[in-house]
């Protein structure tokens, strides 16, 4: 079990599991979120702690929402929006991994994929080779 949590501590996450892979995306998203995501099924994760969410404006059907602290701000994760849930089913949500210790992550592959030249579909480029939390 990993245990995380926002700067404030009043939102507390818990991940069955470390991660397989992290995703440092530099994508406006992502950036601006200050966000690492690791990726879970729904039911996968406990969070406890009142939280916020952002939905991006400049897109007429964002597949996610970004949530945060109410508190302090920090993006917690994100959850599908409905219609995103509707096209590809509920099937993941991801975790702010920036939220947890690295040593609870050692040993985890960080990938840093190029969501600002990602079209919506099909595999990312990397702006930059894997690296191994820890090493």
């Amino acid at each position: 079990m990993v245990k995380l949590s926002c700067l404030c501590g009043q939102v507390r996450l818990e991940i069955p599991r470390r991660p397989d892979f992290i995703n440092e995306c530099n994508c406006t998203l992502c950036s601006k979120s200050g966000a690492r995501w690791a990726y879970f099924h729904p039911s996968d994760v406990s969070i406890d702690g009142p939280t916020n969410g952002y939905r991006r404006t400049d897109k007429a059907d964002p597949a996610a929402e970004i949530r945060f602290c109410a508190n302090c701000g920090s993006t917690t994760h994100f959850i599908l929006t409905d219609s995103a849930v509707s096209r590809f089913g509920n099937t993941h949500m991801g975790v702010n991994a920036r939220l947890a210790d690295d040593k609870d992550l050692a040993g985890t592959e960080l990938r840093y994929p190029d969501g600002r030249a990602w079209p919506g579909e099909g595999g990312f480029t990397y702006v930059q080779a894997a690296r191994i939390i820890g090493q």
